[in-house]
């Protein structure tokens, strides 16, 4: 079974910077796609980013692009989300979320579903 770990959360200045990690275990496949996610207070969740283990391509949200950057460290069975120049607006709690068998520059795009999900990170921005 798939274990996904969040953690990196805070508080956080407008204009400041967190990077959050996700740390993943118990891979029964050679291939996995981790997403990122956001639920700020009354909104529905939110796709931030995704990438799979295979290569460093990634896909993200649009209006993520830019100041969000996923990354990983395939020795730590680890993924990031360093998040740059932060907004009130992106104050939500953050989660991770993983994809078996699925190569995300095969299909174009990130998993329209995922199999497992992490507890979740707050990340509160505010002066």
């Amino acid at each position: 079974q798939v274990q996904l770990v969040e953690s990196g959360g805070g508080l956080v200045q407008p204009g400041g910077s967190l990077r959050l990690s996700c740390a993943a275990s118990g891979f029964t496949s050679d291939y996995y796609v981790i997403g990122w996610f956001r639920q700020a207070p009354g909104k529905e969740r939110e796709e931030v980013a995704c990438m799979d283990n295979s290569d460093d391509k990634a896909y993200y949200t649009n209006s993520m692009r830019g100041r969000f950057t996923i990354s990983r460290d395939s020795a730590k069975n680890t993924m990031y989300l360093q998040m740059n120049d932060l907004k009130p607006e992106d104050t939500a709690v953050y989660y991770c979320a993983a994809r078996l068998d699925v190569i995300i520059s095969v299909i174009g795009r990130c998993p329209g579903e995922y199999d497992s999900w992490g507890q979740g990170t707050q990340v509160t921005v505010s002066s």
